[in-house]
């Protein structure tokens, strides 16, 4: 607007608020690498590319990880060298970003060392021989829940541990072409099991206008949820929240504007005391935004926290956001990156906002995409 062991707290302040069917599903599945660009994802200190569907690490030493962590997942994906011969490249799970002057994070890497694929470095228990297919594509599908993973090659059992200790992470790949040659991915999908959809890409079931029809300005097109900019209300969740963690994709026109009201009361009231906040979406690029106040830029809490930094891409592509709330930290990664961090010592005037409340999205009379929205426990910071 302008001008995963699940900790068991968690589980008490989120699934209360949830629809019971919600509870029984299987997580939010997604293909994380879409086959045509590096959307999602972040090169650090290598080269990449992509062609025919393949996501290809051609130079240097460094990662590609995702723009979200996660907690308790399934991955699947396909992986070959392009090397005939001592090819080594891996696949780091739960990892952190890198430390400063390092190419590769520090753990967990699951192995593409020719004679190692797929064995957990560090973790003697998780190793495996023979099921590896050498000269072709070959599938890994690995489940991480609380400290136990298990991986799959090729369909087959390779190992099942308990013994990864941190809770969340981003996925990444590695890129080691000097040693280790050139390496293709393709196929990526991630289940994050501790969300849950929150639009069907079909009709909008579990939202409802705020006091009007939402039909009046929202719309599914092509799976799209869709803002049309017409006169009408803002889009409210049936269900409350206390503390969760929200992810979407979203799209603007040049110049656009939009806004995620977060706990908000059913009035959608997200100014002063005993209201909900709004997170900004803005399109930061455009000329006519250039002197806002710093707390109007994109991932600011309204009025309250801004933006670290504006790390939006531009207008008509697709962009990442992930709200992150517990009590009254609050948390925004835009495309990847952590751009606020909101605590109620540095920002006391949280404490006059409310801790439980609708989730919804702003009509500002203009058009703007979603899609991929899911909800789920909070992450730990």
């Amino acid at each position: 607007m302008l001008p995963r062991i699940h900790h068991p707290l968690f589980c008490v302040l989120f699934c209360v608020l949830v629809p019971a069917a919600a509870k029984s599903a299987t997580g939010f599945r997604q293909q994380i690498f879409n086959g045509k660009n590096l959307a999602g994802w972040h090169a650090m200190g290598c080269e990449t590319g992509v062609e025919e569907n393949k996501l290809i690490l051609r130079a240097g030493d460094g990662t590609v990880r995702t723009d979200h962590r996660y907690s308790n997942f399934v991955l699947e994906l396909k992986w070959r060298p392009l090397r005939k011969e001592s090819w080594d490249s891996g696949i780091y799970v739960r990892c952190q970003l890198p430390d400063a002057g390092q190419p590769w994070p520090k753990r967990y890497q699951i192995n593409l060392l020719e004679g190692h694929e797929g064995n957990l470095v560090g973790i003697p228990a998780a190793q495996s021989k023979g099921l590896v297919k050498p000269g072709t594509w070959n599938q890994f599908r690995l489940t991480l829940i609380g400290k136990q993973a298990t991986l799959e090659i090729n369909g087959q059992r390779a190992w099942q541990v308990d013994s990864i200790e941190a809770s969340t992470g981003y996925i990444a790949l590695q890129s080691e072409v000097a040693g280790g040659g050139q390496f293709e991915f393709k196929d990526i999908y991630v289940t994050e099991l501790d969300h849950q959809t929150m639009f069907n890409g079909q009709d909008l079931s579990g939202w409802q206008g705020a006091g009007q029809d939402a039909k009046q300005c929202w719309q599914v097109d092509d799976g799209l949820l869709v803002c049309t900019g017409d006169k009408g209300p803002w889009l409210r969740s049936d269900k409350q929240f206390k503390d969760f963690n929200l992810r979407f994709s979203y799209r603007l026109r040049d110049g656009g504007n939009s806004g995620v009201y977060v706990r908000v009361p059913e009035d959608g009231n997200h100014h002063g005391r005993d209201a909900g906040v709004e997170v900004q979406i803005l399109d930061d690029r455009a000329e006519r935004y250039r002197e806002l106040k710093p707390w109007q830029y994109c991932g600011s809490v309204y009025k309250i926290a801004a933006s670290k930094q504006k790390t939006g891409r531009a207008a008509g592509t697709w962009n990442t956001m992930e709200i992150n709330c517990v009590g009254y930290h609050y948390q925004v990664r835009h495309n990847g990156i952590l751009i606020v961090n909101a605590t109620l010592e540095a920002f006391p005037e949280l404490a006059e906002r409310r801790l439980q409340g609708f989730l919804g999205f702003q009509n500002h009379s203009e058009e703007v995409w979603f899609r991929d929205v899911r909800v789920g426990l909070p992450v730990a910071p």
